[in-house]
């Protein structure tokens, strides 16, 4: 990602995060303006023909943050990305967002392997997140059984099914995550190690 792209990339989070999602829970220029200053390397987008198709943000955090698996804002503080650790060890994937139109052709799954490509040019220890579990309120589910449920082809998850195809480990929940009413603010905990 590079300054020119941020206007694009602010619209494509209001595109692939329409309500019940609140627009003061979204990426503004400011965000990603302090995310290019505070780590570059970890701002990916994907782009076909000059239109912006999926974009990723990640910032570094220390083995102590990323063992204590804590929400979101626990682990990156704010949107500002103020949680990001020159000398982490994890590269943690604080967003990813794929247009509507261009999700099932291999956009998100470029942007992942940017993320692991980067942890493996860093020499780091891994990539990980909190992935929301869009399915789990609808379900009626415990989140462990959603979960375990996903993990074993049983059911399909929007978001959750396509991380684990792309071979990241699932580890759990994370209660309490963030403010996300179809998640029941729960996350699942993924990490791809390097290898």
């Amino acid at each position: 990602m590079v300054a020119d792209d941020i206007p694009g990339v602010v619209a494509l989070q209001r595109l692939c995060f329409p309500p019940p999602f609140r627009v003061d829970q979204l990426w503004t220029v400011e965000h990603l303006t302090s995310h290019l200053g505070i780590f570059a390397p970890g701002q990916f987008v994907a782009i076909d023909e000059g239109t912006i198709l999926g974009s990723a943000s990640a910032a570094l955090v220390c083995e102590q943050v990323w063992n204590e698996h804590r929400s979101w804002e626990g682990t990156l503080v704010s949107f500002y990305l103020e949680g990001h650790d020159p000398t982490g060890t994890t590269l943690y994937g604080a967003d990813i967002s794929v247009h509507p139109l261009s999700r099932g052709k291999g956009v998100g799954r470029a942007l992942y392997h940017a993320r692991f490509n980067l942890v493996q040019k860093l020499g780091i220890a891994r990539f990980g997140t909190g992935c929301r579990l869009p399915g789990l309120k609808a379900s009626g589910l415990d989140p462990e059984v959603y979960i375990s449920q996903v993990q074993a082809n049983d059911r399909t998850d929007l978001t959750l099914t396509p991380l684990l195809r792309y071979g990241l480990t699932l580890h759990g929940v994370i209660e309490n995550y963030m403010n996300d009413e179809e998640s029941l603010n729960c996350a699942a905990l993924l990490s791809y190690e390097r290898s």
